[in-house]
């Protein structure tokens, strides 16, 4: 059984929660610190900011080049979402379903952008994209993010499928319905939450991805972690820390969104 705070001595869960909290504390404060900058009155990132102000937010959203790196994130993103979840749900099915031989090994090969540190792989993907001709491009954006994106839409899925009774679809089946009906009305419904869950993150993979992005970029083409890059290359403006902090709002949001589709389809008591 394991050990529960309930169960532990007083001062054994207080210390279990000033230790939880502490590294909370530690986590957390860079983060808080970033979102405080990006409100403060001087032109440098000064802490504590010595006033409040919003013209940082209004200088980002009145500035093209800004938006059209956070435009060119949420493409890209949203892109990569879309061919993550097309390419992963038949994978995973045949991760799952499939018995055929080598499928420990491509179940490997999928995971693998997780094990590979990320700039080996920008290296190469560089490297053949530059002969191609496509750097600099969407296709290249997209096909780099769907990569890295694409295990853990897998995985996501396989953690559905593997929880989801096949006995239920083949009732489908006896029932009179074809194959292909039974798993479009009866499976996916059922390993939806895998689904969801894979999409975003994907999203949340891409969106903040910068190594690959570096690599891909052009002058004309740069996602908003890479515009990020090039200034703090230039100026320390906390302009970056609102960049920063919408990029830290937008993977909140989607994480409260996955807690909440995640409890949604958990059964009731």
């Amino acid at each position: 059984m394991l050990l529960s705070p309930n169960a532990m001595g007083p001062r054994l869960r207080v210390g279990l929660y000033l230790t939880t909290g502490a590294i909370a504390a530690f986590l957390l404060l860079p983060v808080v610190f970033i979102v405080l900058l990006s409100f403060g009155s001087s032109q440098w990132l000064v802490f504590p900011p010595p006033g409040w102000t919003l013209k940082w937010y209004e200088q980002f959203f009145a500035n093209v080049e800004w938006m059209e790196s956070a435009y060119t994130s949420l493409k890209v993103a949203l892109l990569t979402t879309l061919c993550a979840v097309a390419l992963g749900l038949p994978s995973a099915f045949a991760l799952v379903r499939g018995r055929f031989p080598g499928r420990e090994l491509l179940y490997a090969l999928f995971t693998l952008p997780m094990i590979v540190p990320l700039v080996i792989i920008a290296v190469a993907i560089y490297a053949l994209f530059l002969k191609l001709g496509y750097t600099g491009t969407l296709f290249a954006f997209v096909v780099s993010h769907v990569i890295v994106a694409l295990p853990f839409t897998i995985i996501s899925i396989i953690n559905s499928l593997k929880l989801f009774d096949q006995a239920i679809e083949d009732a489908a089946v006896i029932c009179g319905a074809s194959r292909l009906q039974a798993v479009i009305k009866v499976t996916f419904p059922a390993i939806r939450p895998g689904m969801v869950a894979g999409a975003l993150f994907a999203f949340l993979v891409s969106w903040d991805e910068v190594v690959l992005s570096v690599m891909m970029a052009s002058p004309s083409l740069q996602t908003l972690p890479v515009k990020m890059w090039t200034t703090l290359r230039q100026d320390l403006t906390p302009v970056i820390a609102v960049a920063s902090t919408l990029l830290i709002a937008l993977s909140i949001l989607i994480m409260l969104i996955a807690a909440a589709l995640r409890r949604r389809n958990e059964p009731s008591a």
